[in-house]
């Protein structure tokens, strides 16, 4: 009811709030849910796709059996990537291992790009939020005071009422506030494990390319 109230008898300031606080708890546990399903999916396809990789004949066979697994198309462009650019460009410019070394670069960035989507909102909604609630709790707090001193009269009941009301403010600041943060915290970590998978991958592609003859399945143990 304290919400409901606020909304009844607050001005635009509070309601603004309220609206803020509100949406920053809807786009927060929409990132949250939608990256913990693709996290958890992409983490057992990473791996599935690098095993079949290893355990292909040669470079087509094996993004032809990594694309059969990678459903968030995070080991199959680092493989496309591997393609060497048709000459006269600058992207052609300089040996075989400043090729692929840049070539593998830009396409890690996309791919981990892909992966840190939604960090950023989690993490602005865990700094801010609890600033927006505070902010929220002062202006209502200083209207409620405006209000009971009008009155006449004040009494434990006129101001116990109006403040507690404000300090809810507070309160959902809070609560838009910590799911934010330790989600960030949570999936951080699964990104990064996906990511140094990812990264020793690319490494070991280019050393592939670079040296055909190492052992693949030497590459795959690293």
């Amino acid at each position: 009811m304290g919400l409901i109230q606020i909304l009844s008898q607050g001005d635009v300031v509070s309601n603004l709030v309220v609206v803020v606080l509100l949406l920053m708890s809807i786009s927060s546990w929409f990132v949250i849910l939608w990256k913990s399903w693709l996290l958890r999916r992409a983490s057992r396809d990473v791996g599935r796709s690098l095993l079949a990789f290893w355990q292909a004949d040669d470079l087509q066979d094996g993004q032809r059996k990594a694309q059969a697994f990678d459903r968030e198309s995070l080991v199959v462009p680092l493989i496309t990537a591997t393609h060497t650019p048709g000459s006269g460009t600058l992207a052609h410019a300089g040996d075989r291992s400043q090729q692929l070394t840049r070539l593998l670069r830009q396409q890690l960035h996309a791919v981990l790009h892909k992966l840190q989507f939604g960090q950023v909102l989690l993490a602005t909604v865990g700094a801010t939020a609890p600033f927006v609630g505070l902010l929220g709790t002062v202006w209502g707090i200083y209207h409620a005071l405006l209000s009971i001193s009008n009155a006449g009269q004040v009494t434990i009941d006129r101001i116990s009422g109006p403040v507690g009301e404000a300090l809810i403010m507070t309160a959902a600041g809070l609560a838009v506030a910590i799911p934010a943060v330790l989600a960030y915290n949570v999936l951080g970590r699964q990104i990064g494990r996906i990511e140094a998978d990812l990264e020793g991958f690319a490494r070991d592609l280019r050393e592939l390319l670079l040296h055909p003859g190492v052992d693949r399945a030497a590459l795959a143990r690293d």
